[in-house]
């Protein structure tokens, strides 16, 4: 799973032709920064003439889908990437984190059952749908123990996310003109909580280093108001989940890193054919309509994620000294306009998608345990 082959150049890959420029920017800085850690050269924008034939290191920004799209960037397994592949679309998207209503509702193609079965008791309540004739009877079935929250299988950063307390609300939805294309292209429909806090928790591997890592994100207000992801704080340890269960870590965050282990294992299990070298968990706890303590994962990035600065940042500290057992690096990310903190490392300053401005920074502390 290394790129320990020293003719490697590390290129960064837009996978979406119009991705916004702060993605396309980000995803370069990342992949020049990658390159200086593992003193490979930096090839830029991968460019299918000009690196054609060569032997490179992928840093895309999606997960990539299909036989096809991999043997044409060159890559043939887990050490050609930073990020993942799969054979189908869903795959890597919240759609695997729940089975669908019956086995007469719409599946797409490839789908495996095994995986709803082996998650089933690390995710909150839910159902993924993919077709308008599903989409009512799982949202009643689920709507019976409370509130729901409609989750687009590929929107990012929480956009486009409603939540929904009764029939009327959600009948409301199915008479919009684009509902047919909504549940037709995949939404999840899961139990809502509240007192949320959302964990981290993940493994790089790059070069010849595991990294392993928990910690918490947050949200921020983007230039419309609409809460978005705005930064994760995570403690980095070199190894494995063994490692960074070794460390004095609180109830709550253990239960998310078993949790993820689960989810993990299941896609390994489920989907034979799928692979990653970057795995990133996000996990849910919080308190349901009941009252009661909620813990689930809410999804997988097998790809470049918002806290994928804060990995390299880690990774960078390793390298600068190899003795060192664990590490605090936390990515920021605010849509107001500001100076950058002392001893911050600025990764993007520019506009954005759907703002004037956005600043991605990242910060390192050393582990005081």
């Amino acid at each position: 799973m290394t790129p320990t082959n020293r003719k490697k150049l590390v290129v960064a890959h837009s996978v979406f032709a119009d991705a916004p420029l702060h993605e396309v920017e980000t995803n370069r800085a990342l992949a020049r920064w990658l390159a200086q850690i593992l003193g490979l050269k930096y090839g830029g924008s991968y460019d299918p003439q000009q690196h054609e034939g060569r032997d490179l290191y992928l840093l895309p920004t999606q997960t990539l889908v299909g036989a096809a799209a991999a043997r044409q960037l060159g890559v043939k397994g887990p050490g050609d990437l930073w990020g993942g592949y799969v054979d189908h679309d869903f795959i890597c998207t919240k759609a695997i984190s729940h089975g669908l209503l019956n086995h007469n509702a719409h599946a797409p193609q490839g789908w495996a059952p095994l995986f709803s079965e082996r998650v089933r008791s690390v995710v909150l309540d839910g159902l993924s749908v993919f077709s308008l004739k599903d989409a009512r009877p799982a949202a009643e079935h689920l709507l019976y123990t409370g509130p729901i929250r409609l989750k687009p299988i590929h929107a990012c950063a929480g956009r486009g996310q409603e939540v929904i307390d009764g029939l009327d609300r959600f009948d409301e939805i199915l008479a919009r003109p684009e509902a047919q294309k909504l549940f037709s292209e995949g939404v999840v429909l899961e139990q809502d909580l509240d007192q949320v806090i959302t964990h981290s928790v993940g493994q790089s591997f790059i070069g010849d280093r595991l990294l392993s890592y928990c910690g918490d994100q947050y949200l921020t207000k983007d230039a419309e108001g609409e809460e978005v992801y705005g930064g994760s704080n995570l403690l980095v340890v070199q190894g494995g989940y063994d490692d960074l269960l070794k460390l004095d870590l609180a109830d709550d965050v253990r239960v998310a890193i078993r949790q993820a282990q689960v989810f993990d294992s299941a896609a390994d299990e489920a989907y034979p054919r799928f692979y990653a070298s970057r795995r990133n968990y996000d996990i849910a706890q919080g308190i349901d309509s009941d009252g009661k303590q909620r813990s689930g994962v809410l999804e997988q990035s097998w790809r470049m994620g918002g806290a994928s600065s804060a990995e390299v940042a880690a990774l960078q500290s390793f390298v600068n000294d190899p003795g060192m057992g664990a590490i605090r690096v936390s990515s920021v990310e605010t849509y107001i306009d500001q100076p950058l903190p002392a001893d911050a490392i600025e990764v993007y300053r520019g506009p954005a998608q759907s703002s004037d401005f956005l600043l991605k920074y990242v910060t390192v502390k050393s582990y005081d345990g």
